[in-house]
């Protein structure tokens, strides 16, 4: 996986904080017992999980700054960067209610982030498996966005905000699934990006049309948490390519 790497210290380094976010995240899931309603993780083991894959998309970039994927850790480790300043909006860290306005930009700058690293690796040709890829999950975020947030809601001005956030979305998993069809390699990244995806949609039910599932905290983090790692750690598979 970590083929092209320099050193055996920086896979071993790689590796260890795979380790850590796994620990930190399902960890908090097991032994856990947070005071929120709806979730057994900690706030603390659940942004520390964040925070690991942060130090390992910059990792990532500073050991393949001299090969050519470069750019694309480079627009890796910004997303996920993004995408920890959204946890730390919405988990009320810069206000106490937290903002849901505030996480939103910030996961949506990662998602264009996300989608500019798979459009350079596609080298930005968008032939007509693409187009269908990309309809194919635009569908997929508008059923998904028309049951779990808009369907028996008391519709506002935000239930149509997350239409376009999630359109967007959907973007990243349907360029991520042009390029696995053209090198099946990336076929975790899809599964990345289509868990981020359906983590969002279940958050955006819960905000928006009041969605209850048991532990559905939890449930978001289950899937968003894994959804960003393989993402970030796809680094590892387009280093290889």
């Amino acid at each position: 996986m970590f083929i092209l790497l320099e050193h055996p210290w920086q896979r071993l380094w790689l590796l260890l904080l795979l380790a850590l976010w796994a620990i930190l995240l399902f960890g908090g899931f097991i032994f856990g017992s947070s005071a929120e309603e709806g979730r057994r993780m900690p706030r603390l083991t659940r942004l520390s999980s964040s925070a690991v894959l942060v130090l390992a998309g910059w990792s990532f970039l500073l050991f393949t700054r001299e090969q050519q994927v470069f750019v694309y850790a480079l627009l890796i480790a910004l997303g996920m960067s993004f995408g920890f300043l959204g946890d730390l909006f919405i988990a009320g860290i810069f206000m106490d209610s937290g903002s849901k306005i505030g996480g939103i930009a910030s996961f949506a700058l990662g998602h264009i982030c996300y989608i500019t690293a798979i459009s350079w690796l596609l080298r930005f040709s968008f032939n007509g498996l693409t187009i269908a890829a990309l309809l194919v999950w635009w569908l997929i975020a508008i059923a998904g966005w028309y049951f779990i947030v808009y369907r028996g809601a008391a519709v506002t001005r935000l239930h149509w905000l997350v239409l376009p956030y999630a359109l967007l979305l959907s973007t990243t998993a349907g360029a991520a699934t042009a390029l696995a069809l053209q090198d099946p390699a990336f076929w975790p990244l899809v599964l990345g990006a289509a868990l981020f995806l359906l983590s969002d949609m279940i958050l955006g039910g819960k905000w928006f049309n009041n969605l209850q599932l048991p532990l559905i905290h939890d449930i978001i983090w289950l899937t968003y948490g894994p959804g960003q790692m393989l993402i970030v750690y796809s680094i590892a598979i387009a280093a290889t390519v």
